[in-house]
């Protein structure tokens, strides 16, 4: 995944540079597109989850092995102005990660392989409000950087079950709080709009539920664990 979104940042790189350098005029497709008060769309795309952990005390790192999850939402915009637009992107995200724990944190306990070792599958109804902030339109190129903030239910956290770790269950919050930071290129094609674009997400709000055992070794020396990412998505309007 890192591979995906490093080639895809020079992929755009490369060509906002290649617009701006040449700049001779061409014919420009869809020339009133972005004249329209309202404009609708899909997106597919890629993403990869992970957590941010705070412990209580300083012992060795939970580790957090993530996976290539999967993208697929509506986008409505609405112009502001030349350069300003409202966005609302519904989606729904899926993904894994897996959570591999130090047999330190089961000192003086008997456990099996299976104890070091939790998968969190997660799969998110995601509602990010955005605002997009765009250059002037160069031919057919136009390069934006966005941001905003989103809630999200996570179909997949566990809250309501009453067992936890210590029969395999990890639990986490249901509702979540995000802010996110992105960029991309809008790419004028003759019949549509095509915007390859990424995008960083982050947690505003602790998602941990703690076992009923306070000494639980899956969930008792974290002080707050919170989810982070990184969308790579693939615009159609």
């Amino acid at each position: 995944m890192k591979k995906v979104v490093f080639i895809l940042s020079l992929f755009l790189l490369s060509q906002a540079a290649s617009a701006q350098l040449f700049t001779k005029e061409k014919i420009k497709n869809n020339e009133n597109f972005d004249k329209q008060r309202l404009s609708w769309g899909f997106f597919l795309g890629f993403n990869s989850y992970d957590y941010q952990f705070n412990y209580e005390e300083d012992l060795k790192d939970i580790l957090v092995d993530n996976t290539v999850g999967f993208n697929v939402g509506l986008i409505s915009d609405l112009r502001l102005t030349e350069y300003l637009n409202l966005r609302f992107e519904p989606g729904l995200y899926i993904t894994q990660r897996n959570l591999q724990y130090d047999p330190s944190y089961f000192s003086g306990m008997d456990y099996n392989a299976s104890d070091l070792l939790r998968e969190v599958k997660s799969t998110y109804v995601h509602f990010p409000l955005l605002l997009k902030f765009s250059t002037k339109r160069i031919n057919n190129f136009k390069p934006f950087i966005v941001g905003g903030v989103s809630t999200a239910i996570n179909l997949s956290s566990n809250q309501e079950n009453p067992d936890d770790n210590s029969v395999g269950e990890f639990r986490s919050e249901r509702n979540m709080m995000f802010y996110e930071l992105g960029f991309g290129v809008d790419f004028y094609l003759y019949w549509f709009k095509f915007t390859p674009s990424i995008r960083g997400v982050f947690a505003l709000n602790n998602e941990i539920i703690q076992d009923r055992d306070p000494n639980s070794p899956w969930t008792g020396n974290v002080h707050t664990m919170k989810t982070r990412g990184v969308f790579v998505n693939f615009t159609f309007q």
